[in-house]
């Protein structure tokens, strides 16, 4: 990780959970992190722990919604200006809605593309833009899901995948086709789809409710630190290994 060492990383969805998670382990590395959420305040929370911890990186919080590209464009912006150019973006914010395809409502399905799909796509090229501007050799990290390679099965009354996994086979197959993209482009930018397995977090139960967490409960699970743990491994690879496709799954999981 000495390379990435007084760089900038954007991570998406920083306030909680997976986002915040990987924030930390990043700072803890020596990384200049950009933390984008639409609730600030747990992320300068956050900042001001690792400031007491001393921790070599720094951790900024910059309000953003995602769905809005305006949000997007000024974010990276003001990070170019005051922070430095993005050296690593980690595509981390993601949403699902406890709906269903038989009669769930447009406006749902439509706000879990554009969080998992359209905002994704934008903040990539935004970041690919700066760093083909200041010839940096990056490395996106987009964070995917077991559900873009399987489709969960999940009891009928709970109807609680509907449109999530296509959005995550969405990341799958963005994943290849930037890969394809930077090649031909001859550049030496890294992109990694990272895959968990079940973790449970506040943000997850909040959106599925009671339900998921009975039905989840007993079985195993991964922390949002052990996803935190893969970004740094697949940043840490040399320069002749690039980490495509890394799944993990809770050990146990059928």
């Amino acid at each position: 990780m000495e390379k990435w060492q007084g760089k900038v990383a954007i991570v998406t969805g920083a306030s909680a959970g997976i986002g915040a998670a990987i924030a930390k382990a990043l700072v803890q590395k020596g990384v200049l992190v950009a933390g984008l959420a639409r609730r600030i305040d747990r992320i300068e929370e956050l900042s001001r722990t690792l400031s007491m911890e001393e921790a070599p990186g720094k951790l900024y919080g910059l309000k953003c919604d995602i769905t809005k590209e305006e949000d997007i464009l000024k974010s990276f912006k003001w990070i170019t200006e005051n922070v430095g150019p993005v050296h690593i973006l980690v595509n981390n914010a993601g949403l699902i809605k406890p709906t269903s395809l038989t009669e769930g409502a447009t406006q749902d399905w439509r706000k879990v593309f554009d969080v998992n799909v359209m905002a994704l796509c934008i903040c990539t090229r935004e970041a690919l833009k700066i760093m083909r501007k200041n010839k940096i050799d990056g490395h996106i990290i987009h964070i995917n899901n077991i559900g873009g390679h399987v489709i969960p099965c999940i009891p009928k009354d709970e109807s609680l995948m509907n449109v999530y996994p296509a959005s995550k086979f969405a990341v799958t197959a963005l994943t290849e086709s930037l890969r394809q993209e930077l090649k031909i482009l001859k550049s030496k930018t890294k992109v990694t789809s990272i895959s968990p397995g079940m973790v449970i977090t506040s943000e997850f139960q909040k959106n599925l409710g009671s339900a998921a967490s009975l039905y989840y409960k007993d079985g195993p699970t991964i922390k949002p630190s052990d996803v935190a743990e893969a970004v740094i491994y697949s940043l840490s690879t040399g320069e002749n290994v690039q980490v495509q496709d890394l799944i993990i799954r809770p050990f146990g999981d059928t």
